[in-house]
């Protein structure tokens, strides 16, 4: 994974370190910036109020109010737990311009961010996260 230019993360791993911590699927979207398949994430669907942190570093991502119904396959969220929570960057890979999310604690990958698609939300952002990048701490 490219480092992000001018942060450095509080967490700091070595490959071998994260491969030893991740499973492979976890691996290969949080280190490696995959995607996992359309509607087969833990989250897409899910309902429960809580939190979500970063399954790398547990740092706290996301919460539950935020998360709405893009039906696109991925959970979605309309913004970020704070400003500093995630660290935004473009991506043109695959030949296209995009908004990566990498979670500020650690810099493992997310998602991606987009903007303008008419979602009736206060932001008009859509955060599509990998369920595999994310772990629901439920509201008590």
């Amino acid at each position: 994974m490219e480092p992000v230019v001018g942060a450095t993360p509080k967490v700091v791993r070595s490959e071998e370190e994260w491969r030893a911590q991740l499973n492979p699927a976890e691996f290969a979207v949080l280190r490696q910036a995959g995607t996992e398949r359309p509607w087969t994430g833990e989250y897409t669907e899910t309902k429960t109020e809580g939190l979500y942190e970063c399954r790398a570093c547990g740092a706290e991502l996301f919460r539950s109010d935020t998360k709405f119904d893009s039906h696109c396959g991925w959970p979605s969220f309309f913004s970020p737990l704070a400003g500093d929570s995630v660290i935004l960057r473009e991506d043109r890979a695959l030949g296209m311009k995009r908004v990566e999310v990498l979670c500020a604690t650690c810099h493992s990958h997310l998602g991606h961010v987009f903007e303008g698609e008419g979602y009736p939300t206060p932001t008009d952002q859509r955060y599509c996260i990998n369920s595999v990048s994310l772990k629901l701490v439920p509201s008590e």
